[in-house]
């Protein structure tokens, strides 16, 4: 994978990135953190500079989140509601229980796309439920890219600090990411028991 991006960088240069950066958003597998370390590296050996890296990343991660918000719009309350309608009673979900989600996305929801694009999987997959809530463009926008251009930075930089030596590195944000993917896995089996556990009470 890694000499993959490499080649499409070199390849490429600044669209090359773009292009990646933008795959990885709507498709997570790819990994941001070795497309932006390579790139940081890169501006020593080639004629890219750091803020061409991190404007052309930045740029291309959005691009892929605008996508996904888009999906999102496509799946918005109404149509949740009239799927629920048909379904809700084999779901055991209610109206109203989208409806408190989406309340509770309303409120606290540009800080959970701000705080969500700094974390792996999550940072290309809160982009949905931000266009399922309708969330004002000009805001999903804003706290994205203020997200994305945060990450990038810090990738970009660290890859161009490091040199040759950033397996260390991708060896360390791997281990976060691991992390990561194990506590999203804890957190749903833990909402699953919970609202398992609550659809009995209620039954009872």
């Amino acid at each position: 994978m890694e000499q993959w991006i490499t080649s499409v960088m070199s390849d490429y240069g600044y669209i090359g990135i773009f292009f990646l950066i933008m795959l990885e958003n709507i498709f997570p597998p790819i990994p941001s953190e070795v497309i932006l370390t390579v790139g940081g590296f890169m501006t020593t050996t080639t004629t890219m500079t750091i803020p061409g890296v991190i404007a052309v990343s930045t740029a291309g991660s959005v691009m892929g989140a605008i996508v996904l918000y888009g999906i999102g719009l496509l799946l918005d309350v109404e149509r949740l509601e009239k799927i629920v309608d048909k379904y809700g009673h084999l779901l055991k979900v209610k109206q109203a229980d989208i409806h408190r989600a989406d309340s509770w996305f309303d409120r606290f929801g540009i800080w959970t796309v701000f705080f969500g694009r700094l974390i792996p999987l999550v940072r290309s997959l809160i982009s949905i439920p931000a266009g399922m809530s309708n969330m004002k463009f000009w805001l999903f926008l804003l706290f994205t890219t203020a997200g994305t251009l945060l990450w990038n930075t810090v990738l970009v930089l660290v890859g161009e600090a490091v040199g040759d030596n950033r397996e260390h590195i991708l060896e360390q944000l791997e281990i976060y990411s691991n992390v990561v993917y194990v506590l999203i896995i804890l957190t749903v089996i833990a909402a699953v028991w919970y609202y398992f556990k609550k659809i009995r009470t209620r039954t009872n």
